[in-house]
């Protein structure tokens, strides 16, 4: 068995991700310690799933922030206090201008087969609708270390699903994210096995 990773969760909605990590750690099929779950914005449901789960929140709002690297900071500083060894972007809407002690410590998800269908502004719903629009005959998602360009770094694990006549952003985006609670989980079971060390190092030397 892996050691347990320390895990940072950072959020800005509902928190399904956040929602799938803690019962895959139920059911012992996640190596990870959820120590602290960031918020870009208060008030939102994956607050209330963190207190639900005795899991520490804290809420490092965008809005009170000038600057991307002020905002950017705050967050640090918060995975740094809770000791976090792996940040995993899950619903996170806000630029996190990451560190270089957090490069190869950063991972997102993307619902889309990148490099293909990512960037700024594809996110949610718009990446399934562009999907749909471009007539892919598949897709699926793609676990990555983020660095400091959207949808960027080297891929950890896709899974690939197929597109389907017929199919709307709904449909494609429940059989997308059925996917998703298998690759994230999976990506963070590499990292915490060490698996992945290559990959960050080759990102840190980048």
């Amino acid at each position: 068995m892996a050691k347990k990773v320390r895990l940072g969760v950072l959020v800005s909605g509902g928190g399904t991700t956040l929602r799938n990590f803690i019962d895959k750690i139920a059911e012992g099929a996640l190596d990870a310690e959820i120590v602290v779950v960031i918020s870009s914005r208060p008030g939102v449901y994956a607050l209330e799933r963190a207190g639900n789960a005795g899991i520490p929140a804290e809420v490092v709002n965008r809005k009170e922030y000038d600057s991307v690297e002020a905002f950017s900071e705050a967050i640090t500083a918060v995975l740094d206090k809770y000791g976090v060894e792996l940040a995993t972007l899950a619903g996170f809407l806000s630029l996190y201008r990451i560190p270089y002690s957090y490069l190869g410590r950063v991972l997102n998800i993307h619902p889309a087969l990148l490099p293909g269908h990512g960037g700024k502004g594809y996110y949610g719903d718009r990446v399934h609708a562009v999907v749909l629009e471009s007539g892919d005959r598949e897709s699926g998602c793609t676990v990555h270390f983020a660095d400091n360009v959207y949808d960027h770094g080297p891929i950890a694990v896709q899974k690939r699903v197929p597109v389907l006549p017929g199919d709307t952003v709904e449909t494609l985006k429940k059989r997308v994210f059925e996917q998703e609670c298998i690759a994230y989980p999976e990506a963070i079971n590499l990292f915490a096995s060490g698996k992945l060390d290559a990959l960050a190092a080759k990102l840190r030397k980048t």
